[in-house]
C-alpha cells in the first residue's frame, strides 16, 4: 500500500466511531500530560504501557470494522505486570539511545513502535520478547514508517500553531494509519 492508501484506509476505520475514538485519544491525551505534569511526577510511566496495549485493542476492532467501549482502553491494566514493563522498556532504551545522539533515539522510537501492537496480539510473549519483535519487524522499515509520520506534517504544524487542538483528530487519525501500516507489515506488504 501506498503512504495515500494507507491513510485512506485509516480514514475509513475512523469514521465508523469518529466520537468515540477522539474521546478515547483525548483521555489518553489528558492521562498522560496530566499525570507527567502534576506534582506526582513519573506516574505517567506507570500508565503509559497499559494505555497503548488497551488503545492497540481498540485499534484492532475498528480495523475488523468491529465497536468498541470506552473502558477498552485501559484493558492492559488487567495484564499490568507486563504492560508496565514494556513500556518502561520501550522509554528507557528509547532514552538511552537518545542519549547518544536525537536521531539514534528517533530511530529507537520506529524500531519499538509496533511493540504494543505485537503485545495486544500475542499476550503469552513477554515485554522483552515482543520489543524484539518489533525491532526485527521493523528491520528495514524504519524509513518508510518515518516517511509515513512525515505525511503528517502539516497535521503536526497545525497542531502546534492550534495549540494542540488539531490533535484532536490529527492523533487518532495518525495511530489508525499506524495500525493500518502494522498489519501491512505483518502480513509482508511494504509501502
Amino acid at each position: 500500500m501506498s503512504i495515500e492508501e494507507i491513510k485512506q484506509r485509516a480514514r475509513e476505520m475512523m469514521s465508523s466511531q469518529m466520537g468515540n475514538l477522539i474521546l478515547v485519544f483525548l483521555i489518553y491525551s489528558l492521562l498522560i500530560s496530566g499525570l507527567s505534569s502534576l506534582s506526582i511526577g513519573l506516574a505517567w510511566l506507570v500508565v503509559y504501557g497499559p494505555l497503548n496495549v488497551g488503545i492497540a485493542g481498540i485499534l484492532f476492532k475498528l480495523d475488523r470494522n468491529e465497536s468498541f467501549n470506552l473502558e477498552e482502553m485501559f484493558h492492559g491494566f488487567s495484564d499490568f505486570s507486563r504492560t508496565l514493563t514494556a513500556g518502561l522498556l520501550v522509554i528507557l532504551y528509547s532514552f538511552l539511545w537518545g542519549l547518544l545522539l536525537i536521531i539514534p533515539g528517533i530511530v529507537a522510537l520506529f524500531s519499538y513502535s509496533m511493540t504494543f501492537f505485537i503485545m495486544k496480539e500475542n499476550p503469552q510473549m513477554t515485554a522483552q520478547d515482543a520489543i524484539t519483535a518489533s525491532k526485527n519487524m521493523m528491520m528495514g522499515h524504519k524509513w518508510e514508517l518515518f516517511s509515513l509520520f512525515m505525511s503528517f506534517i502539516g497535521w503536526w504544524i497545525l497542531a502546534i500553531l492550534s495549540f494542540g487542538l488539531v490533535l484532536i483528530y490529527a492523533q487518532p487519525y495518525y495511530y489508525c494509519a499506524l495500525t493500518v501500516y502494522y498489519q501491512n507489515l505483518k502480513h509482508g506488504r511494504n509501502l
